[in-house]
């Protein structure tokens, strides 16, 4: 079995859903408006510098998805997918996870942003495997907590290897693909790293290290 893993933000999509998501909840005033952008952008730019406190971020943003009902959170997400990521999805992303399917790979998305706004977006590129933050649910509500260890950085590799023991899963070929700097420690433990749009520490490593880089922007 060959195993193919996709980063999604700023890799498959070109944007940042996490981020989005913030912009949209203050666009249609489901938290306070201006604060909460701010913060979300602190947070972006953190997390685009490598310093992001991801329990700290977590707590900010799984905090909305604990004042309204499941049913109203689902209805904001399908607007929010219609609206702010369908744009995001490029031709040439596409076009690679069709080449890994057309080689009949086994593919798997793994990202630090939540769950809740993931599932969905893996499902419009048609991936079954999804390895996100787990938001906490408690009587069929939120909590604004989240469950188990963030997939970010380091916890990406741990939520994979756990992934593939409960499978019972050994692939003979491993590929990542990710834009950032902070999924090193995942991209240095696969066969075949590849810089995607990197940002500027991962670009300067790719090259020291020979690894391919490719864009999926149109």
């Amino acid at each position: 079995m060959q195993l193919a893993i996709f980063d999604l933000d700023n890799t498959l999509l070109a944007g940042d859903s996490d981020h989005a998501w913030g912009q949209f909840l203050a666009d249609i005033d489901a938290v306070d408006g201006a604060a909460y952008a701010q913060q979300n952008q602190i947070f972006y730019e953190e997390y685009q510098r490598g310093t992001l406190d991801i329990d700290a971020f977590l707590r900010f943003s799984l905090a909305p998805l604990a004042k309204f009902p499941i049913e109203q959170l689902h209805a904001w997400r399908e607007q929010f997918v219609a609206e702010k990521i369908a744009p995001m999805v490029t031709d040439k992303a596409k076009n690679l996870v069709e080449h890994h399917r057309q080689r009949g790979d086994e593919m798997l998305i793994i990202t630090a942003t939540n769950a809740f706004v993931t599932q969905p977006i893996a499902e419009l590129f048609g991936i079954e495997h999804l390895l996100a933050t787990q938001p906490s649910i408690n009587e069929g509500r939120y909590t604004g907590g989240y469950d188990g260890t963030p997939t970010f950085q380091a916890g990406k590799q741990t939520a994979l290897t756990q992934w593939l023991h409960v499978r019972q899963l050994q692939p003979t070929k491993t590929w990542f693909y990710s834009d950032s700097q902070n999924d090193l420690p995942l991209l240095k433990a696969v066969d075949h790293p590849v810089a995607v749009d990197p940002d500027k520490v991962l670009r300067e490593y790719a090259l020291t290290e020979g690894w391919p880089i490719i864009s999926l922007r149109e």
